[in-house]
């Protein structure tokens, strides 16, 4: 049996459409938009999906089409125009050397100027390339990537992930640079994915904007229960066992059906019986997975002040909150002035330990909430 394999719920990276429940109508659309030439925007808060969907998208691109160029990067971690030209240029180039050798030498050669550097993977022991580009230089070099992907002779398939975090580049109009070249890019289709809705939102509704009416909205919604549950207790069933519907609904409800958390249990759970039948199954799982993330998150919690740490334990506690700065939620919680909440929330929303949806300010991290709950 292929390691992989032992386990089958995945929580990390994407293993192929066996391991990848439902969205199948969130892929139709997807798949749909991109191949009649219309670009999607993706919007979902973290750990519901999102990046599992572009994945399985890509999959079935590429099952109808072998010679189709799927590129994925995840922008979070960059911090200007010069290092999104670097993480985009090294995507392409890698993607390329993975198509064959042949196709790889051709991009190289056509993307020289970037000054590409050849290595190995000492993971994998592959090929890779790496781009390091002069910030000076960070405008050309877009231009350029853009316009070679525009005539590789193949369909080409870009998602960039947590793609508001431009907004926050040194550079002005990043926005619209992105959008002078994009415009104009017929065999090039993207997919812009991220997780903060305001900005998100912002950066695709607001007139005023560059990318305004320029792609398709998708709000990611949380997989239907039903489905969820056929899915996962088909991987019990398999090897002769069970997954307690019940059991299963506590688990969907607890972690409101953000799958990764979900994931997560589950994969303990299948770990460790064949039969999930019992309440204490399940408890116990969840607390194997929270304990396991009890020194990161000690070590989390040393970079906050007292009134931060104190904001966040008293959300935890509530689970929900509607009125952060409202008397009923200071005074329960032996808080002291509104305003001083308003700045440690302010802070804690900036670290996105806090995310603010439309019934009121809940923890991010749903093991954190947790956690936070049994200090």
């Amino acid at each position: 049996m292929n390691r992989k394999n032992i386990n089958p719920f995945i929580y990390q990276g994407y293993n192929g459409p066996d391991y990848f429940c439902d969205r199948e109508e969130e892929t139709r659309s997807m798949v749909s938009a991109l191949y009649n030439g219309r670009n999607i925007t993706l919007i979902s808060p973290r750990r519901l999906g999102k990046t599992g969907l572009i994945w399985h998208t890509f999959h079935h691109i590429q099952s109808e089409n072998r010679d189709a160029i799927c590129l994925y990067i995840d922008i979070f971690p960059t911090k200007s125009q010069q290092e999104l030209a670097s993480m985009l240029g090294s995507a392409v180039l890698n993607t390329a050397i993975s198509k064959g050798k042949a196709f790889g030498k051709k991009v190289l050669n056509l993307m020289a100027a970037l000054r590409p550097v050849v290595g190995m993977d000492n993971m994998t022991g592959l090929p890779n390339v790496t781009v390091n580009i002069d910030p000076s230089q960070s405008e050309t070099s877009l231009g350029r990537i853009f316009n070679q992907l525009n005539h590789l002779g193949k369909e080409v398939f870009v998602a960039i992930d947590e793609f508001q975090q431009i907004a926050s580049y040194p550079e002005t109009g990043t926005e619209a640079l992105l959008r002078s070249h994009i415009q104009f890019l017929s065999n090039v289709h993207f997919v812009f994915s991220g997780s903060k809705q305001h900005l998100m939102s912002e950066m695709f509704i607001s007139p005023k904007r560059p990318f305004y009416q320029s792609t398709d909205l998708m709000n990611l919604k949380p997989i239907g229960e039903a489905s969820y549950y056929k899915f996962a207790n088909a991987f019990f069933e398999k090897r002769g066992g069970h997954l307690d519907n019940d059991i299963f609904h506590s688990l969907y409800t607890t972690f409101n059906g953000y799958t990764w958390y979900i994931q997560s249990v589950l994969n303990r759970l299948y770990e460790n019986h064949k039969t999930v039948n019992s309440v204490e199954h399940l408890n116990y799982a969840i607390l194997s997975v929270t304990e396991s993330k009890s020194p990161q998150y000690e070590s989390l919690t040393q970079f906050l002040t007292n009134n931060q740490f104190a904001v966040l334990k008293a959300i935890a506690k509530d689970g929900l909150v509607e009125e952060p700065t409202g008397k009923d939620f200071l005074k329960r919680h032996h808080l002291s002035s509104a305003s001083s909440i308003k700045t440690a929330l302010d802070t804690l929303l900036d670290k996105e330990l806090v995310y603010r949806q439309t019934e009121g300010y809940i923890i991010y991290d749903r093991f954190l909430n947790l956690w936070l709950k049994k200090l």
